[in-house]
């Protein structure tokens, strides 16, 4: 997951990602509470709010990063969709042991490592067409390769099949925002491109609550690429970059040996 990086005049066709060193910290922040609230917690602690608040905070931030940064941060989408999976790799066993409905379920990263193939794959489409770079019928079979993958994988992630078109919809979303003029034709595409990440947000949860924060935070990374991230300074606290990659997996690997611990581990493969 890459660190947030300014951008240059001499690269002025890219938006500042200052904003992600603070949306680094939001994340890791939200997620940690989510994970202690939802397996280490005892009913005593009162945080039972956390699981229709706060807890709808760090997914949504971690595909908008994940997008932006595959849109504008990186030359190979793929590479960097091929280095958040190998976190997911590292953190699969102690995130196996955690108590879950699903015998085998793959992490986080692997949702937002295929999401982020889906979206490279899809914002490339409408040039690939426009070119015609790609015979008719390659794209078709790409897209029904596409869409039968989505099907096929998504009972096997975590959040399943809507979160896999997290990362996609934000890509959709985020390019046309940040490229649309002054022209009302523009607008009104940025506008409709946002329209799928919204309502996948929205039905990603059953509560008002949960829904309010998924949808909120989505739209908040919608306006940073809308304009707003030019006005975010970069955090003082940058986040060291071995602790963004190793926390993942770390902070499961301490929950799993506290559940090791109490005897509450689920060793079901």
């Amino acid at each position: 997951m890459t660190t947030a990086t300014a951008v240059s005049p001499a690269r002025a066709a890219r938006p500042s990602s200052d904003w992600a060193s603070w949306g680094q910290w939001l994340a890791l922040v939200t997620m940690t509470l989510d994970h202690v609230a939802r397996y280490m917690a005892a009913d005593s602690w009162g945080l039972g709010w956390v699981d229709s608040s706060v807890r709808r905070i760090a997914f949504p931030l971690f595909a908008g990063m994940v997008a932006w940064h595959g849109l504008f941060n990186t030359r190979n989408p793929v590479r960097y969709a091929r280095r958040v999976m190998v976190i997911g790799v590292v953190a699969q066993l102690p995130y196996q042991l955690m108590p879950r409905e699903a015998l085998v379920q793959f992490n986080i990263c692997f949702t937002l490592g295929l999401g982020l193939l889906a979206g490279a794959w899809l914002v490339r489409l409408p040039e690939r067409l426009q070119q015609r770079t790609a015979p008719a019928g390659r794209l078709v079979i790409e897209a029904a390769l596409v869409v039968g993958a989505w099907y096929l994988i998504g009972p096997w992630v975590e959040y399943s099949h809507l979160g896999l078109l997290l990362v996609p919809f934000f890509m959709l979303a985020i390019g046309p925002l940040f490229r649309s003029g002054p022209a009302l034709s523009e607008r009104l595409t940025a506008v409709a491109a946002c329209l799928p990440i919204l309502a996948v947000a929205g039905m990603m949860n059953s509560s008002d609550m949960a829904k309010s924060f998924t949808v909120v935070t989505a739209l908040c990374v919608l306006l940073l690429a809308a304009g707003a991230s030019a006005l975010l300074p970069k955090s003082p606290w940058l986040m060291p970059r071995r602790m963004w990659l190793a926390w993942y997996p770390g902070h499961f690997a301490v929950i799993a040996l506290f559940l090791l611990a109490v005897g509450q581990a689920d060793f079901g493969f």
